[in-house]
């Protein structure tokens, strides 16, 4: 089984070509203000000039609203809205039915009964991803660098593709994939030199640790 590798939060062109050239499955931009990495849709557009259409383009949202779905995908060609934030069900469907796009909905875990949040998205999401849960009061959903416990994900059969993320990086993802299961890993910290900054050497170390390389 080739394991699906997910990039995400890239804010620059040497990190976008080190994605596609060290073979990523998939391309994440950031639309949420409080993120380090987060990006304008012009800016967004400006990276995705020079992505290989193999590629997915993934936007990560977080609880948004109409308007700034609007204004993002008026502007950016994506394949693919992921949702981090306290999105319902409800809400993914109809973003979902809104916009035309598949959906990778983001579950963050701390503990087995996180996953009890499950069964509700998987007749309305695409994808899901399992991230750890941030902490109490936490500005960002995601990319915090926080793993959690992955084997409360083994053994486990979802029904729609799924990737794993948080606190994984080119020394650790082995472990993270056996443990876990997961068919696809989706990084953001690992891969960067400092907050918000993708590291090229990184993302190819990565990508080829995911694959057994």
């Amino acid at each position: 089984m080739t394991i699906e590798v997910k990039i995400c939060g890239i804010t620059d062109e040497e990190a976008m070509e080190a994605a596609a050239a060290a073979g990523a499955d998939m391309v994440g931009l950031v639309f949420f203000a409080k993120s380090p990495r987060a990006v304008t849709p012009a800016r967004a557009a400006d990276l995705l000039d020079c992505v290989p259409r193999a590629l997915t383009r993934v936007g990560l949202f977080v609880d948004p609203d109409d308007h700034l779905l609007d204004a993002v995908l008026n502007t950016v060609r994506l394949d693919l809205i992921q949702l981090h934030g306290h999105e319902s069900p409800e809400r993914v469907e109809a973003i979902r039915l809104e916009y035309g796009l598949p959906v990778m909905k983001a579950i963050g875990v701390a503990t087995a009964a996180d996953l009890d949040a499950v069964p509700p998205y998987l007749e309305v999401a695409d994808r899901l991803l399992f991230d750890a849960r941030p902490p109490q009061g936490a500005d960002l959903p995601g990319g915090n660098a926080l793993r959690f416990d992955w084997s409360l994900l083994a053994g486990r059969a979802w029904p729609l593709p799924w990737m794993l993320a948080g606190g994984i990086d080119a020394a650790n993802v082995a472990e993270a994939i056996r443990i876990s299961g997961a068919p696809g890993i989706d990084v953001s910290s690992g891969v960067e030199k400092a907050r918000g900054q993708k590291d090229p050497a990184l993302i190819h170390a990565f990508v080829r640790a995911a694959r057994g390389g």
